[in-house]
């Protein structure tokens, strides 16, 4: 149970980015009122949450929908992972986990920024969402193996609204050094799960199988 609760959280950690995006709302949101400020961060990240519980808890269903197996998303999971994985380690972006030149200028013309670009992507971004339904759907033959995952999204949100809310400090602390050092040990890790994925996704598969 515990491992599904760290394998869950170390994979959010790494999609999610709550460090990068701790980073990028300090910036953003320079010269605001700290009011506004706490006030944007607590409803990005409560939409970001029931984004991501949306697509943990609907997985199931959008997959049947689409009549995507188990071993095939497991295998594009993987893959999108990886590539998440590499950006990390190598400190540098992408548009799966971090927003555009475009979106960001169009953020920085709004006032509000807790829908976009914070609640997505940059919190509930599409590496996020694929996890969340990855790593739920895997679960679901065991219902309390499932709700560690679940517990996993909440604990990142909860931890991700607590640097939001500290941003500048914690930019300051750690610096960008800091930040790359910490960013780059999680997608070492990340590279190795995704790999696991694809693994198990291509033994459930039978493609190989006589």
């Amino acid at each position: 149970m515990l491992e599904v609760f760290i394998v869950a959280f170390t994979t959010f950690f790494a999609t999610v980015g709550p460090l990068d995006v701790a980073a990028v709302f300090a910036a953003m949101t320079l010269g605001t009122k700290r009011s506004k400020a706490i006030s944007m961060a607590m409803r990005g990240t409560f939409i970001a949450c029931c984004i991501l519980l949306g697509f943990a808890l609907g997985g199931k269903v959008i997959l049947s929908a689409l009549g995507i197996s188990l071993a095939a998303l497991k295998v594009a999971g993987g893959i999108l992972l990886l590539l998440i994985a590499i950006d990390m380690v190598f400190a540098r972006t992408s548009g799966v986990s971090n927003t555009t030149d475009e979106e960001t200028d169009e953020a920085n013309s709004k006032n509000d920024i807790s829908v976009f670009p914070l609640a997505t992507p940059l919190l509930a971004g599409p590496g996020a969402m694929g996890a969340a339904i990855l790593l739920s759907t895997q679960q679901s033959h065991d219902p309390w193996r499932q709700a560690m995952v679940i517990a996993a999204i909440f604990s990142i949100m909860g931890l991700s609204l607590c640097l939001l809310l500290l941003a500048t400090q914690v930019q300051r602390v750690l610096g960008v050094t800091g930040m790359h050092v910490i960013s780059r040990v999680f997608g070492v890790l990340l590279a190795a799960l995704a790999v696991q994925f694809m693994f198990d996704g291509i033994a459930n598969s039978q493609v190989f199988s006589h």
